[in-house]
């Protein structure tokens, strides 16, 4: 693999980071800005919201521009968002600063995928997505536990000067790694937004948002679930989230090479698996050991859809990548944030810590019929032959897309 995918992927470690580091500062935050935990909270539930807008509103803003000068430019936007962070005097400018570093989340996500697979041959296009987003899966295993260590041992501001000193080295890398990869001829908003009129986009777009919304949805509350249902000690759950993140961290890299060697029946076999994996787990979270079995397959499964879904709208959006790409990130963003709320419901209404489990069941099980619906419309538009194509690679899939795909999805 390219060594410019290490920038990429440092990349996307420093916007993790900034995603989840400062999940365990929050009570510091709230106490030095003299406000409450709930508004303290805005500054995690703010981010994502940005995250989903800025993914699509940035991206329509660059698309004509070229991809190493977007991500430079993305990389500066970044650093000045934390680096606000980090001398914010009160709590308004924290925010803001939150506000400005994550405009530049998803369209990073977005463009860097598409530089990502233009700096490797075709069938290797989804190993280098997945390379990319290990940079986001070994923050979502460090995040929490490096910020806070941090921020604890030298002050809350000690994690967000780091994020910063991350963001300058990413965008050395950047610039002296990464090749200048011009737009797409003719590359225009208008062209972008003609991804949003083809089916298989959308289609797209909704396994995004149930595959995530199942992952998260658990995710979000299986600190309760390890301690009130499992039986585990509150000073084993850093270890068992870590244990979690490895399997995401596992998942996301195998995911992305099973997705290059047949993609369409990769998603539907991780789809399935993500399904049947949070069944069980949730009737057998009251034993240790299956517990602990469970986390490590949730990562693996959740996070291995990661690569071919991303590379899945950009094979049906040939003419348009660039924003297709920032719109899975931001469908996968609005998952997080939808499976959080409905698992946060059903424990309101009463149904106990593993009710979130069966609601990431029931998600996924949605997301894999989304996806055969959306195969078998496939499949009568374009004829076996071209299924076949799709099914089979990744870079055969994209080779074909301007012609049998784009008519089948429009």
């Amino acid at each position: 693999m390219p060594i410019g995918l290490i920038a990429l992927a440092l990349g996307g470690f420093g916007i993790g980071l900034t995603e989840f580091g400062i999940v365990g500062l929050l009570p510091e935050i709230a106490e030095d800005f003299g406000v409450t935990e709930s508004v303290a909270g805005l500054l995690v539930s703010g981010y994502a919201l940005t995250v989903a807008v800025g993914a699509i509103a940035l991206t329509a803003a660059v698309v004509r521009f070229d991809r190493k000068t977007v991500l430079v430019s993305l990389m500066v936007l970044f650093i000045l968002g934390n680096l606000i962070s980090a001398v914010a005097p009160d709590y308004l400018t924290m925010l803001g600063g939150r506000v400005v570093a994550a405009l530049c989340h998803g369209a990073f996500f977005g463009v860097g995928a598409v530089v990502a697979t233009k700096m490797v041959k075709e069938n290797q296009q989804a190993s280098a997505i997945s390379l990319m987003f290990g940079g986001l899966t070994v923050a979502t295993v460090a995040g929490v536990p490096l910020g806070t260590f941090l921020g604890q041992q030298l002050g809350w501001r000690s994690t967000f000067w780091a994020i910063t000193a991350i963001g300058v080295v990413t965008l050395i890398g950047i610039l002296v790694l990464v090749p200048a990869i011009e737009a797409a001829k003719g590359s225009n908003l208008r062209q972008e937004l003609v991804a949003f009129r083809k089916f298989q986009v959308w289609v797209s777009i909704l396994v995004g948002v149930l595959a995530f919304g199942a992952v998260v949805g658990a995710f979000t509350y299986i600190a309760f679930t390890l301690t009130e249902v499992s039986g585990f000690s509150p000073a084993a759950v850093p270890w068992l989230l870590v244990v979690f993140g490895v399997g995401a961290f596992v998942g996301n890299l195998v995911g992305g090479k099973i997705a290059d060697r047949a993609l369409t029946p990769s998603l539907v076999t991780l789809m399935a698996l993500l399904g049947a994996v949070l069944t069980l787990f949730a009737l057998t979270a009251q034993n240790q050991v299956a517990t602990v079995i469970g986390l490590v397959l949730l990562g693996a499964v959740g996070l291995g859809t990661a690569p071919g879904l991303q590379l899945r709208i950009m094979t049906f959006a040939p003419e348009a990548p660039t924003m297709a790409s920032s719109a899975n990130v931001a469908a996968l963003n609005v998952g997080n944030a939808f499976g959080a709320w409905l698992g946060g419901v059903t424990i309101a209404a009463g149904y106990g810590f593993v009710s979130p489990l069966w609601v990431g069941a029931s998600l996924a099980a949605g997301g894999l019929v989304v996806l055969l619906v959306g195969t078998a419309a496939m499949r009568r538009s374009t004829g076996a032959s071209a299924t076949t194509t799709v099914a089979a690679g990744s870079g055969a899939a994209r080779q074909d897309a301007p012609s049998s795909v784009s008519a089948s999805s429009g």
